[in-house]
């Protein structure tokens, strides 16, 4: 197991680089003069504040020490400073992060689990209109928009209700509407994946062989079909898990929490290049942990993936 997530953390320096070079190329692909860009709302700099602003920045140096500047200061922790309150980047990413990150692991852990359940109860069940539905809930999951969804569930459990706040951020009551929002549609994928590879593995011969010796149908379903179909889900859920932050935007700013979305959004509303560098560095970090996770995962679930990175490493 070493030698194969050894194996997998080389491969993903790369696109660890990958990551770091569009973070950095980021305030240089934007149209226009970005100093301008970061100064418009200053009513009329003079030529001397966007000297002395692009000399903050760095950018009146040749690229590439630009570049090699800013390698060197991530690996020392060091993502400059907010242009607009002057705060460290690692300050405001490291405060923003611990509610996303609750959200997207209440999210998370509510689409692997009501996903698996939804897909499990639609193979139990033999047919008719039970199974029908059980099988049409994940399309309608994944189709319904998130914005609706939160609003909906706020103004029917938080007004109506008065079951849970409908923002903010304190407390266990505030993240259950949020982690439902966010977590739903990727419930209803977890769903749709699961139960197809569950109805492909449902001729193997390992499940005839189990049907023959007198298994049960709930049995053969829970004990030899749902672990043997899981690597294609295990796949979708690390997928999900990278996008859960990029969906906490959406989910952040209907429910007024705090967190990386809304920073994301200031970030983007006042031009706030730094701070947008580090969120999309932190972005690609959490993917390629997610991928290393998921990789995990494929040798926890599956010993031949482990035997098939070995093989091609000798």
């Amino acid at each position: 197991m070493r030698h194969f997530l050894l194996q997998r953390s080389l491969a993903a320096l790369p696109v660890l680089l990958a990551a770091l070079t569009l973070a950095f190329a980021m305030i240089h692909l934007v149209p226009g003069d970005p100093v301008r860009l970061l100064l418009e709302g200053a009513g009329g700099a003079t030529a001397e504040q966007q000297e002395a602003l692009r000399a903050q920045l760095g950018l009146d140096r040749p690229l590439v020490v630009q570049y090699l500047d800013f390698i060197g200061g991530v690996l020392q922790g060091d993502l400059g400073r907010s242009v607009r309150t002057g705060d460290e980047v690692s300050a405001l990413i490291a405060a923003a992060v611990p509610p996303s990150a609750e959200l997207a692991i209440a999210a998370l852990v509510l689409a692997v689990v009501f996903g698996t359940a939804l897909a499990l109860a639609a193979r139990v069940v033999r047919g008719g209109p039970v199974r029908t539905v059980l099988t049409a809930v994940p399309v309608l999951a994944v189709s319904l928009p998130g914005y609706w969804v939160g609003i909906l569930l706020i103004q029917v459990f938080s007004f109506e209700l008065g079951l849970v706040p409908a923002t903010g951020t304190a407390g266990f009551a505030s993240l259950v509407l949020p982690a439902i929002t966010l977590g739903l549609p990727a419930a209803g994928l977890v769903a749709q994946v699961l139960g197809n590879s569950m109805a492909a593995s449902g001729t193997d011969p390992y499940v005839l062989t189990a049907r023959a010796k007198g298994a049960g149908h709930w049995h053969v379903q829970t004990r030899h079909v749902l672990r043997n179909a899981a690597i294609p889900a295990i796949t979708i859920v690390g997928a999900v898990a990278g996008n859960l932050l990029a969906g906490a935007v959406v989910v952040e700013t209907v429910f007024a929490r705090q967190g990386l979305g809304r920073l994301t959004v200031e970030a983007i509303h006042n031009h706030d290049f730094p701070v947008l560098q580090g969120v999309v560095l932190l972005i690609g970090v959490v993917y390629l942990v997610v991928n290393l996770a998921v990789d995990a995962l494929y040798a926890g679930v599956d010993p031949r993936v482990r035997v098939r990175s070995s093989r091609v490493g000798d």
